[in-house]
């Protein structure tokens, strides 16, 4: 059994270019399907947020028409409420990598607002990177490396293969023109080498320990990845 520390987002909002607050938080697939995947295969989870806060859950991640209809809507609302550890997550500040095996980042706009700068996310994530333990990102979660830079403000994550939510994506879901900044673009930004799929079809890419998924279709492939890292 291996331990899997899940950090997600603690925000309610993403604010955009306008200065509104769009309503977000943490996508539904992104950690439900993961979490059922490492539970099924024995693995232990562990929630942390910034803060220890209770997650907020993105309302419109449990719409039938993001989920393949009613029963597939059920299906996530009802791992969500098994997914007992949402409820009692432990503050991201006390964290010690030394008590997981692998780390995992889901996505939702949420991380573009708090990941996206946390200081202390950020030396997580470098610190997994260079641990050589198994490291999953998910959609909007590769916000969170933005926050993983050297004393000399380079990334830690510059020359890496990755992928994540595509300013494509963004468009077609009607918020990139309202967004401060777009995810895929600042990734490249920061140096990264930004592997784009097809919209909305399952994409992931592995790059040594790291491995990262476009959108929430590539939640299963990227927690099967995750999976044969700790086998």
């Amino acid at each position: 059994m291996s331990k899997i520390l899940f950090v997600v987002t603690g925000a309610t909002y993403w604010t955009l270019a306008d200065g509104t607050r769009h309503p977000t938080g943490f996508w539904a697939e992104e950690a439900v399907t993961p979490h059922e995947a490492f539970t099924a295969a024995g693995h232990e989870v562990t929630v942390a947020t910034p803060g220890g806060v209770v997650p907020t859950v993105d309302q419109g991640s449990l719409a039938p028409e993001v989920n393949g209809g009613p029963e597939g809507a059920e299906r996530i609302t009802a791992g969500l409420e098994a997914f007992t550890g949402l409820r009692l997550p432990v503050k991201l500040e006390d964290v010690d990598l030394a008590d997981y095996d692998a780390v995992f980042y889901p996505g939702g706009h949420g991380p573009m607002e708090d990941l996206a700068v946390d200081p202390v996310s950020g030396r997580l994530l470098a610190d997994t990177l260079a641990s050589g333990k198994p490291l999953g990102v998910v959609c909007h979660g590769p916000a969170a490396l933005l926050a993983a830079t050297r004393a000399d403000g380079t990334n830690v994550f510059a020359g890496y293969r990755l992928t994540g939510f595509t300013d494509a994506e963004e468009t077609q879901a009607g918020l990139a023109d309202k967004a401060k900044w777009l995810l895929q673009s600042r990734l490249v930004e920061a140096g990264a080498d930004f592997q784009e799929g097809e919209p909305w079809a399952p994409h992931v890419v592995v790059d040594r320990n790291l491995v990262t998924g476009q959108n929430p279709a590539s939640s299963a492939p990227l927690a099967a990845e995750l999976l044969k890292k700790l086998a």
